[in-house]
């Protein structure tokens, strides 16, 4: 009897599952199988740890290496990325495009990382911009979104919003009033980003890239409403904030089927009305009881809305 046929009798007997006999018997016939996911995640790890590598060596080697050899290595790396990108990219247009090749989006994504390492090494040797350097990350960040849009590049429009959000908190450090609080340096670029991606969205430039400006807004604003509640004694103005924001993101996730969102919208406003409930509660033992039964409440709902998505998907 072959291998394929105790397969057959152990799957029909019930000593393995179907899923499992499926997995099995297609290694069993050498059947081809994806490792599409294993390859990129392996590639972002590559580009990481390569930049990593090369922060490290101009950190300890750059005073013997000299800024000449220092400058040049990076300035080549990110001309051969970028030569690389505009030599196989597809003409830019507004809807999505497909990657000129597998390892097209880490080819970029390492130009953009080794552009920042050069900046930091410009002004870390020869202070430019002095008390401006903020400005840098200004600069890398329409660089940023002028490559992601570009190359239509999810990595790199992340990597832009992220640049702008340090810029912008920077920047807002320089007004005495305002920067008492990051929360409204928070508040502040949440709202911008979600606007400039439905702006974006409604021109139909890139319209897929809305989810991610999402995203990053999201968190951002409840992050901020949810820093309010636990820092305000009582303050049931900011805990309507965050229940708003948190229905928002809840009702639009279930709207444009987008489970993510939904998460978001239970689990800040969980975090939320926990905190007010437990500050009420007088004794250990009481709030432990209510974070063990609420908990599992909150995480067997989400894993029945996430079965009830994957089945409506």
């Amino acid at each position: 009897m072959t291998i394929l046929k105790y397969l057959e009798l152990w799957n029909r007997t019930g000593a393995i599952t179907g899923p499992q006999y499926d997995a099995i018997s297609a290694l069993a016939r050498k059947d081809r199988f994806s490792v599409f996911a294993e390859l990129n995640t392996l590639l972002y790890v590559g580009v990481l740890s390569f930049i990593a590598g090369v922060g490290w060596t101009v950190q300890t080697y750059s005073v013997r290496l000299g800024d000449a050899a220092v400058l040049s290595a990076l300035t080549i790396i990110l001309f051969s990325s970028l030569y690389y990108c505009f030599s196989l990219a597809h003409p830019y247009a507004h809807d999505q495009v497909e990657p000129s090749g597998f390892a097209f989006d880490y080819v970029l994504y390492l130009g953009c990382l080794t552009f920042a390492v050069e900046l930091g090494y410009l002004e870390f040797r020869f202070e430019l911009l002095k008390t401006d350097w903020d400005q840098y990350l200004l600069l890398s960040s329409v660089v940023y979104f002028a490559l992601a849009y570009r190359f239509d590049n999810r990595f790199v429009l992340s990597l832009a919003l992220s640049t702008l959000a340090g810029w912008f908190g920077l920047r807002l450090s320089h007004f005495p009033v305002l920067a008492r609080s990051l929360r409204v340096y928070a508040l502040a670029y949440g709202g911008i980003v979600a606007i400039a991606g439905i702006v974006l969205h409604r021109v139909g430039v890139k319209k897929h890239f809305l989810e991610a400006y999402l995203h990053v807004s999201a968190n951002v604003l409840l992050v901020a409403l949810l820093s309010m509640v636990v820092d305000r004694d009582r303050n049931w103005l900011y805990m309507l904030g965050l229940i708003g924001g948190a229905a928002v993101a809840i009702v639009e996730g279930v709207r444009f089927k987008r489970f993510a969102f939904v998460v978001y919208g239970i689990v800040y406003a969980y975090v939320g009305i926990s905190f007010q409930v437990i500050r009420e509660i007088d004794t250990f033992t009481g709030g432990l009881a209510y974070v063990a039964i609420s908990g599992t409440i909150v995480i067997l709902s989400l894993i029945v809305l996430a079965r009830r998505f994957a089945r409506e998907e």
